[in-house]
Parts: structure tokens; sequence; C-alpha cells
């Protein structure tokens, strides 16, 4: 987005009145919020940062006369054919995008210390590596393949029914018994009934790093959903990791509706039990008040119930349960620019993770010890070589690389205060630079053992901790996940998209919707057709876009 554009929206008028409030301009809260203007609604949406987006958004960093930007949380996503669930929901806001393809033959790198592992965007070809990588877990793998195609199935009819009837179910029950055997496991559990290996179960957890969990304490259909989400296609938008909020947010104020940044939501209003509109931070020293027919938080959902709520207006039910979620992982993040041809060094259009063992359960459970950490792998990823065509990634004879880990969220690791959060002089502690400085020189070391000679040609490096994350999103722990993706977070579990007061809605990847770029996405739709039917008004049926 340019410059202008964020200024403008920096300094727009707040109306007092609008038919819709959303709290918190992400992907959720934009798909919901460009579905309601074209309805005929009045909408407003309101965010705390400088640009519309959430984690879909990129920042810059001038390079003399030219300048770098690099993704902040979209590096890549799955099933943009065009009938994808992202192009179709682009579509029926009148939104055209083009996804360029990654390495279909091998979109994910795995990184082991004794073996690589490239995983296609093929259900049989991956059996196939798999098995010639492991021929004495055929057996085992067959099981797990055969669990990934019932739920392949599942959500086929689904999607096409919309509904399961009585006779659906029942066919589910004795063609789909892994299926519905699975529905509540943790993946940890069922990768022991396909195997013992602790290799091959190193690979099916290969990517687990996409929703910041260990097999342990994930649920078996996230886990299966996620892979099935990529077996349709890896791409990356052409234009870099904000085109697509860019373009949604556009698509609001074309439709009349409003978009305030640097102005935060400090209250949701309640009266008689009703949202009835926001309450703002102060803005240019001055506070707004703005009445709303319905309110849609897309913000943190935690936050959202035991911040932006007065917990004086919920049930003490609701209380508990938010005070009781759990949030997914967090990620540190470094952003290279490289005065070289990485392809030359042999980067492909794929994403790298690089494992240090095979151990996935130390992976995140080091994190959680509260004691100082050592990133145990990374994921290594380049809008360059994913997005040749696009020259503002990076000055020309430069590529750009991103390099993150999962680290520990809470900000007390990093000598960080809460309540400091929002505020930008923490940066200047010793200690938390001391701390960046040493993870980002291990994620330097890890690219250079990967691609040798790589670091003699940094020309730019920076880095981002989970406290970045928390000061930019308001994320609790730091964490772009959302509610950890738990059996007891999952599926019905997992909150709805209508709020526990009348007129207030839920957007964002902590709904069922899911995490991620989809699920962010498809929360904003599903909240909007729940809004948009409150209001007595319509929007695109998703089938028929």
């Amino acid at each position: 987005m340019d410059v202008g554009t964020t200024r403008r929206r920096t300094r727009s008028e707040v109306s007092e009145e609008v038919d819709v409030a959303i709290v918190g301009c992400g992907l959720g809260g934009l798909v919901a919020g460009a579905y309601l203007a074209q309805s005929g609604l009045r909408v407003a949406c309101f965010d705390s940062h400088y640009v519309a987006g959430g984690c879909a958004t990129v920042f810059k960093r001038a390079h003399g006369a030219d300048s770098y930007h690099f993704d902040i949380g979209l590096h890549y996503i799955g099933d943009c054919d065009s009938n994808g669930m992202i192009p179709r929901l682009l579509r029926g806001l009148g939104l055209e995008q083009e996804f360029v393809p990654m390495d279909q033959d091998g979109f994910d790198t795995l990184v082991f210390p004794d073996f690589e592992f490239r995983i296609p965007a093929n259900i049989d070809l991956y059996r196939d590596r798999l098995c010639a990588q492991f021929p004495s877990e055929v057996r085992g793998i067959d099981k797990y393949i055969k669990l990934l195609r019932q739920l392949e199935a599942f959500l086929q009819r689904l999607e096409s029914k919309g509904k399961l009837t009585g006779a659906d179910k029942l066919r589910l029950l004795l063609t789909s018994r892994s299926l519905v055997a699975n529905r509540a496991t943790v993946a940890k559990d069922f990768f022991d009934t396909c195997t013992d290996d602790p290799m091959l179960q190193a690979v099916l957890a290969g990517q687990s790093g996409d929703y910041g969990l260990p097999p342990s304490e994930v649920a078996t259909m996230l886990h299966m959903g996620l892979t099935l989400h990529y077996f349709k296609g890896a791409y990356y938008p052409k234009g870099g990791g904000q085109i697509i909020s860019d373009k949604i947010a556009q698509s609001i104020e074309d439709a009349g509706g409003e978009i305030h940044l640097r102005c935060g939501i400090e209250e949701i209003l309640v009266e008689n039990g009703r949202a009835v509109g926001v309450r703002t931070e102060p803005r240019r020293g001055e506070s707004y008040s703005i009445k709303a027919k319905a309110v849609i938080s897309n913000a943190d959902l935690k936050k959202t119930l035991l911040e932006l709520v007065d917990p004086a207006h919920l049930d003490t039910s609701v209380v508990k349960r938010a005070r009781d979620f759990t949030m997914g992982g967090a990620i540190f993040m470094t952003f290279l620019g490289i005065e070289s041809n990485m392809l030359d060094q042999g980067m492909r259009s794929t994403n790298y993770w690089q494992f240090d063992h095979y151990d996935m359960e130390g992976v995140y459970k080091i994190n959680r010890t509260g004691q100082r950490v050592t990133p145990q792998g990374c994921y290594i990823t380049s809008a360059t070589i994913k997005d040749p065509g696009t020259a503002h990634h990076a000055p020309e004879g430069i590529d750009t690389v991103e390099i993150m880990a999962l680290m520990p969220g809470d900000a007390r690791y990093w000598g960080v205060q809460d309540d400091h959060i929002k505020h930008w002089d923490y940066k200047r502690s010793e200690q938390y630079k001391a701390l960046k400085y040493e993870v980002e020189d291990n994620l330097v070391a890890r690219l250079e053992a990967l691609f040798p000679g790589t670091s003699q040609h940094i020309v730019h490096r920076e880095s981002a901790t989970p406290v970045t994350h928390s000061r930019y999103t308001r994320a609790s722990e730091g964490t772009g996940y959302g509610l950890a993706a738990s059996p007891s977070q999952f599926l019905e579990k997992r909150p709805g998209y209508r709020g526990p007061l009348e007129g207030l809605f839920f957007a964002g990847a902590s709904t069922r919707a899911g995490h991620g770029i989809v699920g962010a996405m498809n929360s904003g739709y599903q909240a909007a057709l729940r809004v948009a039917k409150t209001l007595g008004r319509t929007i695109p049926e998703y089938k028929n876009m």
C-alpha cells in the first residue's frame, strides 16, 4: 500500500454511527467488512497498526533510492487454482489475484541431519516417496494415506452439500471408520498406530510449524486438514504478501466503507446485554464513540473477552473459558537482503524446514521451560525466488530471505512486561537486544550451513521477536496462530462466529474456520453471513462464487 493511502487512513474522519463496526483489520475483519459493505451496509474498520492486513502485510525498508519489502505472515498458501477457496472468496468481492505456483514437485523441503525429504503437491507421489524412504513402513504409511483420503472425501462431500443428512452420517460411519475414530485424537496418538520409526514420524510432522504445536497436542484432524490444503497446490501471491489485503481494503472503501488506522479500539460498548458500538483509544488526543447495530471483533479473542468487553457484561463461564484458552506457538523472524543470486546457490521455490534432530516434541517443549532457549531448527523462504516477476521485493541484484524459528512467546522471557509492549522503549533494553541478536546470529548460521558462502553477501539484516508481533497485532503471547488447535479447542469446541452477547460477532484465527490465511478469510466470510442475516441483508453464497 502506498504511503498516501496509509496517511489518509490514519487521519480519516470517524463517523458517529455505522451499521457494522469491525475491530481489527486483519484478513478476517477485511473480508467481513468488504462483503458487508457490498451488501449496502455502512461499515467502519479500526486497527491500531499503520497498515491494514494484520499478518498478511509487509514492511518496507529503504535502501538508498530503492527499498525492500519483507513478508510478515503470508509466505505460501494452498488451494489457489481457479476453484480454490481463496480465489472464490476474492471473486465474490469482484477481485482477481494471480498466484505463482511454487515447486509443485517439492514445495516444502524437510532437511534432517541424515536426509532431505521433498513434499510434492500430490498425495500419490507423496505416498510413493514415503515408501521409498521408509520401505519397511509401507503398511503404516498406507494407514496414514487412508485417513488423508477419507478426510478428503468427507470435505468434498460437505462442501458440495453444505450440510450432512442422516444418511450421509451413516455412510460416514460405515465407510470412514478411521476418520470417525480420530475425530478427537491428537496426531501423536495416530502416528503411533502407524509407525514407531522416529524418522518417519518426524517427516509426518515436518510441517508442524504451520500450526505451531507438537504432535502430542495438535488435533489429528487439524494436522491432516492442513496437509490436504497444500496437496491442492502450493502458491505465493504475485505482488507479495500484502497485495490481497490491499485489494480487499480498497474494495471496502470503494463500497463506501471506512478504514481507520492507528485507531485502536479501547472498549466494545454494551447496553442491556447487547453490543451497541465501540470506543476508540485516543487518536491525536481524542477518543471517539461509534454507535453500531453490530460489532465484529477480529481482534485477539482472549483480549476481546477479557479486556475489550467489560467482563461484568459476560457470564462467569464465558470469562473462565476465555482465561483458560491456550494459544498456539510464537515465531522469531530474521529478514535478510543478500547480494547474491540465491538460485545459483541452489535455493529453489520451496520452503526449507531444517531440523537438528527427529524429536518433534522437543522442538516445542524446550520453549516452555522458561529457561534460555536455542532454536532447534528453522524455516527458510525467499519472496524474490517465489515471485521473480515482482521488482519491489528488493533492489536489483539482491534476493530477500526470511528465516523463522519457534521461540517462547511470553514477553517476560524477552525481559518485557506485558503492559510495556505498546511502548517502543523496551527495544533499547540491553537484555532484550542481547537475546534478540543471539537468536538472529543462530538463524543466519543455519542459512549459511544450508547455503555456504551466503552470509558473506548479507547487505541488510534485522529481526522481529514475538514481542514485536504482539506490539503490532496485540496478539496474546506473541502468536499468529490464535487459539492452539488442540482437540479441546477444535471444531465445535472452538468459538463460533456469534459472540456471547447479542450484536457481537467473531472473526479471525481463533474461530472455527481455523488459523492461517485461508482460515482467516473464511472466518470473515462466515461472520459476514451471520451479520448480514441479522441486519436483513444478503451476501453471495460461497458455493456459487
